[in-house]
């Protein structure tokens, strides 16, 4: 099994731009499919619910790891509802989220990339990241369809 999940994505926006759609918080939640309660800030946790059809009110939590605007933008998150941002294991129950962004012509190229899924127990790692791909293949969509 590979070890991260890749996506990149051409968007017909500024840098700047995508910047604000990847780290307001209430821009982030309307393209990612979440209510979110708090901004994003380095080190602090982020709480919210899920929004996405046939999901909604799932829990959802992620720490902010990097903001270097307007370049990269970073975040762990659970494996699943049942991991809190206080789990003494975390390490084991987490994966880190990635986003990076670049000039491409008269827009901007983001990476997302999703890693870590090595530390997880393999009970968990295969399925976290059969859901994960899956799921970054429509999140691509929904950034684009956002922006554009």
């Amino acid at each position: 099994m590979k070890n991260h999940i890749e996506r990149v994505v051409n968007l017909n926006a500024s840098v700047e731009r995508v910047w604000i759609a990847l780290t307001d918080h209430n821009e982030f939640g309307s393209w990612f499919r979440l209510s979110l309660h708090s901004p994003f800030k380095v080190g602090e946790v982020t709480h919210g619910e899920v929004t996405y059809p046939g999901h909604e009110g799932l829990p959802f939590w992620a720490r902010v790891e990097a903001m270097a605007e307007p370049h990269r933008f970073s975040f762990v998150w659970p494996v699943d509802e049942t991991v809190q941002p206080d789990d003494q294991r975390l390490d084991q129950k987490s994966t880190l989220v990635e986003f990076i962004l670049e000039p491409s012509g008269n827009g901007s190229k983001l990476t997302i990339r999703e890693s870590g899924f090595e530390k997880l127990p393999k009970n968990k790692s295969v399925q976290a990241f059969r859901d994960n791909e899956g799921g970054w293949d429509a999140q691509t969509k929904n950034i684009r369809d956002f922006l554009e």
